[in-house]
């Protein structure tokens, strides 16, 4: 078999690299050793789950649309490309419950099932948009958070957010298995 062919075949795989939560409304998480996640709502004990949306800009807006951003990912890759920036940023300051490693979060589609340790299953609903509160964290965050394509379209770096499909309980060293939506796959929009 050619080498094409086999990476087409081969299970795309992550690994959770750190978990975090808050039980209040405050920018970045704690580091954890696991977190529920709990089918329909998100992260157990995590101010943001609900059915409903938990964010307080969107809550403003209408407290009863669904909670499209019960989980929040960021892969541990943009550590490493911030720092080489000059930031300095650790799992869970940028307020992500789960910091992966190995997966290509922002070139998911739209109903990416993330398979996550014995029996977690998230569903990708889209992008984070990068808020003021970066920069009110460090200065000039939000800036670097944000770019743009050959065609001038933004591009947003700041994680993705999921809905919780199957509870489960996650930790680091968990691996993450990547299912793709059927095609045509939709690209990622700000949730």
């Amino acid at each position: 078999m050619d080498k094409s062919m086999e990476k087409q075949i081969a299970p795309r795989m992550g690994i959770v690299k750190a978990v975090s939560l808050s039980g209040s409304h405050i920018f970045s998480k704690l580091n954890q050793d696991h977190i529920q996640l709990l089918a329909g709502l998100g992260v157990l004990g995590d101010a943001h789950m609900g059915e409903t949306v938990k964010h307080r800009s969107r809550v403003a807006q209408d407290p009863t649309q669904p909670n499209l951003r019960q989980v929040h990912l960021i892969h541990d890759e943009l550590h490493d490309e911030l720092g080489a920036a000059g930031f300095k940023v650790l799992a869970g300051q940028m307020g992500e419950n789960i910091t992966t490693h190995g997966v290509d979060l922002l070139g998911l589609p739209r109903g990416t099932r993330l398979h996550i340790g014995a029996a977690a299953v998230i569903e990708v609903t889209g992008l984070r948009n990068p808020c003021p509160q970066l920069d009110r964290f460090q200065t000039g965050l939000k800036s670097a958070l944000l770019d743009e394509d050959v065609n001038g379209n933004v591009i947003r770096k700041a994680g993705i957010m999921g809905i919780v499909l199957v509870s489960g309980e996650i930790r680091p060293g968990d691996p993450i298995r990547i299912e793709m939506p059927p095609e045509p796959h939709q690209p990622l929009e700000r949730v």
